[in-house]
């Protein structure tokens, strides 16, 4: 189970959101929603441990993301709004090189199946820069599946990928959660899953409440 207490973050000199609490169980998908502004790709990150700026706790089984900040981070998998590909780096040496940013060493097999699976088989060797933006999209997500952990982090996971992608991406979503995982997100994709979405809702602070 993720769990969050007293969650707050400041930007610069203003409080984006105030004890934020939530208790996310295994199986479970939750998209963060509210207006642009209002913090949500914030607190993915400091779910995440990549922003600061924070107060609060936060737990993934019974790793605390402070006292064991090590084996809590090996346990979650961030995918930003921004791909976060290199375009001089080919596919596999894109993957290769963020799963080695997490001590994972990847075989060829594991990458093959990986872009297989996000239907780009056969380009491993392909240089980042000459594929469009919806492949890189798919070369993030291909992250899903090299370097499987249970608490996924998504932020705007939708973006660039044509229909046939939002459908697998929401078959992937499904199908980790139906395996015990824990999926939170933001997406301005509103989700047709064939289980229940849990929601938490981000509302800009009134002045004067930071």
């Amino acid at each position: 189970m993720l769990r969050v207490q007293g969650l707050t973050a400041w930007r610069e000199d203003r409080c984006l959101y105030r004890d934020v609490a939530l208790a996310l169980p295994a199986g479970s998908i939750t998209q963060i929603r509210g207006p642009n502004g209002a913090g949500k790709t914030t607190l993915l990150k400091h779910i995440a441990g990549l922003a600061g700026h924070r107060a609060g706790l936060v737990s993934w089984l019974a790793y605390d993301s402070h006292n064991d900040r090590d084996d809590f981070l090996h346990n979650l998998l961030y995918l930003g709004h921004l791909p976060g590909i290199k375009s001089a780096l080919s596919v596999a040496e894109n993957l290769t090189a963020l799963a080695a940013c997490r001590g994972v060493s990847l075989p060829p097999e594991t990458i093959s199946y990986a872009l297989n699976t996000v239907k780009l088989a056969g380009y491993d060797d392909m240089p980042c820069h000459q594929l469009s933006a919806g492949q890189l999209r798919r070369v993030a997500l291909a992250r899903l599946f090299t370097e499987p952990v249970a608490l996924w982090l998504l932020d705007e996971p939708f973006t660039a990928i044509d229909q046939a992608g939002v459908r697998e991406l929401e078959g992937w979503l499904v199908a980790h959660a139906a395996h015990g995982g824990v999926v939170l997100l933001t997406t301005h994709h509103q989700l047709h899953v064939s289980c229940p979405v849990h929601y938490v809702d981000l509302l800009p602070l009134p002045e004067g409440r930071d």
